[in-house]
């Protein structure tokens, strides 16, 4: 496996910086980045179409993640400005000019010699692409797509009829992977093999595009409670679909680019002040004070103790020289209907990001600002050691993280939100609690990557303890927080007010997955209490992102959308104007 890593990663690199330096035409008869029959063996095409799809997911990070407040969105201060046609190229070329033709020469060349789990567990991959331009672009190319010569300019099919045909295809992956010719790849970088998992991952995908269209479609309870009845779908931890990334520092890099980020020498990401807010503080008991996630020191490294009392030289507030809540604009407060909403800073105690759209000048804070932890991008457990982190990549796991891309917290929280929205069959308390309780394994099992931090001991008053002990995730305080949310529940008025604690415990669990909280916040306009921009007039939320230049100037079918358009599911009226 982790030569597998490096080989994933080394391509990856590859694979990018090709797309990077010559913008590539989309319809490209004979693209010299693609993997073609002639050329190479069918293994080797496998490997290409998996590289690809890795990259695919790690190129949309970070401005699904930065929408969603995942990350802090720094490019600018208003939504229109904050990306431009250029920034979506490398999506657009890797999915285009790379992943969908290769996925496309593979099942044609799989299928030729009977081998239906290559043939299948493409079609799942390509699958997950299709829908994924939709939920960013809107209307994009697919039935006209990667004809060559035949169709230089491709039209864009209408985005309902691209979910259709990811739907179309996932059926024909279950049928091909039940029951046939399931000979494993000599490298399958996501189930070793396993066609029990692919079809299971197939069919939470079925669910999942179910769950994303259910506004615009009908017929959506049907497809949900099909799905629940067949069972076949992901509902442990050990069938999640991930992607593993490795811990060599060189010769090839293999980590997270979580690690890469913030644990060399760079300052790396701003983490987003309202997302640590949701682990840090957003829940309170019944005297005001915090309910913390247990979560919080497996997702964020801080590297100091104290936020708010820091050289006013490090501080980018715009409003204050420092992070004086007496300062925080009025806006906020307004908007999200949250008091407790924090400005400049996450929390005192040591949570240092940026607040939504906020493009002030770097100062010189890197050394202090909170960084991504062990959790998914094998960085650093919060130990309290308070260290820098740019340690020239020799502390945490050392980048061995995964890429979440459908995890079986996600499906429990599907399933809840359909059950709450469309009546289908499933008690969508016991699915809220089964989402966190899922969540929780998920993150408490990357303890053991850093199983040496955990076992290091501290004296305080006279006793010693381990920080596994003081701070990791167990039993009791996993049901303390479970308990936290359930009586929340319980006590909610209608089900909107049940579906937004659905959704707020959904966003926490699919922390580096951007994707899924931009696709969720559309559909929703949940959590109820999101971070209003820094500015008070940013103009409209991104509904969907332009359309990549290349594409624009060279498809003659092609003219450039607005950032107010609405994918074709996402018909909230909801205002999301900040």
């Amino acid at each position: 496996m982790k030569f597998l890593n490096k080989f994933f990663i080394v391509a990856l690199v590859l694979s990018i910086a090709a797309c990077g330096n010559d913008p590539l035409e989309l319809d490209l008869l004979d693209n010299p980045n693609a993997v073609t029959p002639d050329r190479a063996s069918l293994e080797d095409l496998y490997n290409g179409v998996q590289l690809n799809f890795g990259g695919f997911y790690q190129g949309i990070w970070f401005y699904t993640a930065g929408m969603s407040r995942m990350v802090a969105a720094t490019g600018a201060y208003d939504y229109q400005s904050a990306y431009s046609p250029q920034s979506f190229n490398g999506t657009w070329n890797n999915a285009y000019a790379g992943l969908l033709p290769d996925v496309d020469a593979l099942v044609e060349l799989a299928e030729s010699r009977g081998l239906d789990l290559h043939a299948g567990s493409a079609k799942v991959m390509k699958a997950y692409v299709l829908a994924a331009l939709v939920d960013i672009f809107g209307n994009v190319p697919n039935s006209q797509a990667l004809q060559g010569t035949d169709v230089i300019s491709p039209a864009a099919d209408n985005g309902a009829d691209v979910y259709a045909a990811a739907e179309s295809l996932l059926d024909e992956a279950i049928a091909q992977m039940t029951g046939g010719n399931t000979a494993a790849p000599a490298a399958d970088l996501f189930y070793g093999g396993n066609a029990a998992n692919w079809i299971k991952a197939a069919k939470s995908l079925k669910l999942k595009l179910a769950v994303s269209a259910r506004l615009v479609d009908g017929s959506g309870a049907g497809k949900v409670n099909a799905l629940i009845a067949e069972g076949d779908i992901i509902d442990d931890v050990s069938e999640d679909w991930q992607a593993n990334t490795g811990s060599q520092r060189s010769n090839p890099n293999s980590r997270h680019p979580f690690y890469n980020n913030h644990y060399e020498s760079g300052d790396g990401d701003y983490m987003s002040n309202y997302y640590m807010y949701m682990l840090r503080a957003d829940k309170r008991d019944e005297a005001g004070n915090p309910v913390i996630d247990p979560r919080i020191r497996y997702y964020f490294y801080r590297q100091v103790k104290d936020a708010v009392n820091l050289d006013v030289n490090v501080y980018s507030c715009h409003f204050s020289n420092t992070p004086d809540q007496s300062q925080k604009p009025g806006h906020y407060e307004a908007l999200s209907g949250d008091p407790n909403l924090p400005y400049c800073v996450a929390f005192e105690d040591g949570y240092f990001g940026r607040d939504h759209l906020n493009n002030e000048g770097i100062p010189p804070d890197g050394p202090i600002r909170t960084v991504y932890g062990l959790y998914p991008g094998g960085g650093q457990f919060d130990d309290e050691t308070f260290g820098k982190a740019q340690q020239q990549g020799t502390t945490g796991a050392l980048g061995e993280g995964i890429f979440p891309l459908l995890m079986s917290s996600y499906v429990d929280f599907y399933r809840a939100e359909a059950a709450l929205t469309m009546g289908t069959s499933d008690d969508p308390r016991a699915m809220l609690e089964q989402g966190i309780r899922h969540s929780m394994e998920k993150v408490q099992s990357f303890g053991s990557r850093v199983a040496t931090t955990l076992a290091a001991t501290v004296e305080i008053r006279g006793e010693t303890f381990t920080i596994e002990e003081l701070y990791a995730i167990n039993d009791e305080r996993v049901q303390e927080y479970v308990d936290h949310v359930l009586a929340k529940y319980d006590a909610a008025a209608n089900d909107d007010e049940r579906l937004d604690i659905v959704i707020r415990e959904f966003y926490v669990a699919a922390w580096g997955n951007g994707l899924e909280a931009y696709n969720m916040y559309r559909r929703t306009g949940k959590p109820g209490n999101m971070a209003p921009s820094l500015e008070p007039n940013p103009g409209p939320f991104i509904r969907s992102f332009f359309l990549p230049s290349d594409h624009v100037e060279l498809n003659q079918n092609a003219n450039q959308k607005n950032l107010t358009d609405q994918v074709f599911w996402d018909n909230n009226p909801a205002d999301f104007v900040y």
